[in-house]
This record gives structure tokens, sequence and C-alpha cells, in this order.
């Protein structure tokens, strides 16, 4: 007799969940709402590698230098010489005279897609930005639509030479 005692107190139990949904419920709602939606861009940098060690490198004909300075922007460019001094504009980098002036350097140099920009070590992350996407594209009008239009899309990044 004892043995059919214990089978009969081993009956089924039910898991009872419904706190954990009533948490689901709100949880799940709350969180959708407080999310930060955010858009992530990735650009390609072409780093060099272990075999490109071994072979010294050939300078470049042409080579388009953007250097970021705490009061200016600096421009210069290799077989067509000269540098160009862009001051800041109301306290900040004016990213426009940046622009006209990197447009009339493709004008002339058409091919070339690549350029290197030079930061110096306290350089704001945000400007580091604005010089990218000022160096990569334009805004260019196309039959009545406004586009993008591209400048100098392959960037090397660095590190500004010591002021003289």
């Amino acid at each position: 007799m004892r043995r059919s005692r214990r089978r009969r107190n081993l009956d089924t139990v039910e898991i009872n969940i419904t706190a954990f949904m009533n948490l689901m419920v709100i949880l799940v709602p709350f969180l959708l709402i407080t999310a930060v939606f955010s858009r992530v861009a990735i650009l390609e940098l072409n780093l060099p590698t272990a075999s490109d060690a071994a072979t010294p490198p050939k300078p470049p004909a042409f080579q388009l230098q953007i250097i970021i300075r705490p009061k200016a922007l600096l421009v210069s460019y290799k077989r067509g010489g000269g540098i160009k001094r862009i001051p800041m504009k109301n306290g900040k980098h004016d990213y426009r005279a940046l622009s006209k002036l990197l447009q009339t350097v493709k004008a002339a140099f058409r091919k070339e897609t690549a350029a290197t920009i030079l930061s110096e070590k306290n350089t704001p992350y945000d400007t580091l930005i604005q010089v990218m996407d000022t160096v990569r594209m334009y805004k260019a009008v196309v039959a009545g639509n406004a586009v993008n239009a591209e400048l100098f899309p392959n960037i090397s990044i660095g590190d500004a030479p010591a002021r003289r």
C-alpha cells in the first residue's frame, strides 16, 4: 500500500509563467521605444601588407594632402605644386572653400582618386569626419537633381607633420 500512496502524490505540476509573460509584454515595447536607431557607415581603407614592406614604395606622380591644423586647412599636391591655406571662417573650418578647391583640383586631375588627410594629435573627431566627407564627395546638380559627385574617395589617414 505504501507504493500506491507515493504514486498518487506525483501528479503533474503546471508551471505558472503568467508573471514572466506580463514582464515581457511590458519590457519589449519599452526597449523598442527607447532604442537608438543609428546608421553605421563603413569606409574601406587600404592598409599596407607585409609583402609591401619588402619592396621600396615608388612615389606617386600626384599626391593630394590635406593637413588639418587648429586654425586652418592646408592643401598641397605634388606635380601641380603649390600649397593653399584655407583659414577658419566664423570660428569653424571652411569646408565649402575646401570643396571648391578640391573640385578645381579634380577638374585638372580627373583620373586621380587618392587623397591623404593628415591631422594633428588633438583634432576633434567631428572635424576629421567633416574633412573626410568633403574630400570624398560634393553636392552637384545634374538635370535639376542634387546628386553626390565623387572627388577623391580613396582616403588615407595619418599624423600631421610638426609645425615649422
